[in-house]
């Protein structure tokens, strides 16, 4: 596996850094990795890296390169990256997604997945409403449903065009049980084909291992859900979902 990072031109004339991993060998897919409001720091690109070394082309592109090129953090700090964050457009990540899924397909990827984390996991759903994916996976996605940040995509639901896997933690305050009632109860009077994971004992942020609230073993129990999702979902498909 190698990794790197390059810069994309996004339709707005705007450059995005993106951090991409390269797997030895034929990717198994391409996959999408969003972010979380601390930016494309250690831990992002030790999971795309870890994506990489799983068979994935991944690429991790920089959500808030319009008002902070290069911007990332640690988890002691929230409130550069919530500035962040909340100036961020649906327009303007739809368009970041354009273009980090054209750098897929243009390597040859006719078979791509998402992933996201925190605010990245709302991006990830994004991503399945904006351009064809296999499948996409959001990890405790917060702003799916209407939160005090932006109005949610409730609405939108209807319109997603690739299988979802969710995951969420029991014990999670950012993102009230409600919430997460809500974004199923879309998805199900919407007929999609949605998986929804809950770990009762887990908090926001289980995955991140730089986190207080890090949880060992409902991070071990996602990593190979996840994987298995996205194998089940492009294994044998010759073009994207939706496409």
């Amino acid at each position: 596996m190698t990794s790197e990072f390059i810069n994309l031109s996004v339709s707005d004339r705007t450059e995005m850094r993106a951090y991409v991993a390269r797997p030895e060998g034929k990717p198994l897919a391409g996959l999408l990795v969003f972010q979380e409001i601390f930016g494309i720091n250690s831990h992002i690109r030790d999971v795309t890296e870890r994506f990489g070394r799983a068979g994935y082309l991944a690429i991790a592109p920089e959500l808030f390169h319009r008002t902070g090129p290069g911007f990332e953090s640690g988890y002691t700090d929230m409130g550069p990256g919530f500035g962040h964050m909340q100036k961020l457009t649906d327009t303007g990540l739809e368009a970041d997604i354009r273009a980090a899924h054209k750098w897929l397909a243009d390597a040859g990827e006719t078979r791509i997945c998402s992933t996201g984390y925190c605010m990245g996991g709302r991006v990830s759903t994004l991503a399945a409403l904006t351009v064809p994916l296999a499948c996409a996976a959001s990890y405790y996605g917060g702003g799916i449903a209407p939160s005090q940040f932006n109005p949610g995509l409730l609405d939108r639901l209807k319109d997603l065009k690739a299988p979802m896997l969710y995951f969420w933690g029991g014990l999670d305050s950012h993102i009230p049980q409600e919430s997460v009632r809500k974004v199923t109860a879309a998805l199900r009077d919407a007929k999609k084909n949605f998986t929804n994971v809950e770990f009762s004992f887990a908090d926001h942020g289980f995955f991140c291992d730089q986190r207080a609230s890090y949880s060992a073993e409902a991070a071990a129990l996602a990593w190979p859900l996840t994987l298995a999702f996205f194998q089940t979902h492009t294994a044998g498909q010759t073009k994207p979902a939706g496409a």
